[in-house]
């Protein structure tokens, strides 16, 4: 498994942001191989936060090469001042099942 971390500080987000925004989340979910996502904010700093699981690294790749994601890619100066991207293999996760998680087990009935 592989985690794809997007950390990133906001300027103003308009229509166009908010539209392209939606079609990369679901060409990201129609990708064989994606396993969910979660978002964090930091209120201290502004930052946002958002974690991506793939399968398999091709399927991080498809997300990467798609071309609403490349789009985005050359406009982000006009939404971001700023981002980092951090590509992990993921080889644990593990919790009690006391809250939701892309990575949990289902639930036992």
């Amino acid at each position: 498994m592989y985690s794809s971390t997007f950390t990133f500080a906001k300027r103003e987000f308009d229509d166009a942001f908010h539209a392209l925004d939606q079609a990369i989340a679901q060409a990201a979910k129609s990708i064989p191989g994606y396993l969910g996502e979660e978002s964090w904010e930091n209120p201290a700093n502004g930052l946002i936060c958002n974690v991506y699981y793939w399968e398999t690294r091709e399927a991080l790749e498809a997300l990467m090469q798609h071309p609403m994601h490349r789009a985005a890619k050359e406009q982000q100066a006009r939404w971001l001042q700023g981002y980092h991207v951090v590509i992990a293999q993921v080889t644990g996760s593990y919790g009690d099942g006391g809250i939701p998680h892309p990575l949990a087990p289902p639930k036992q009935g």
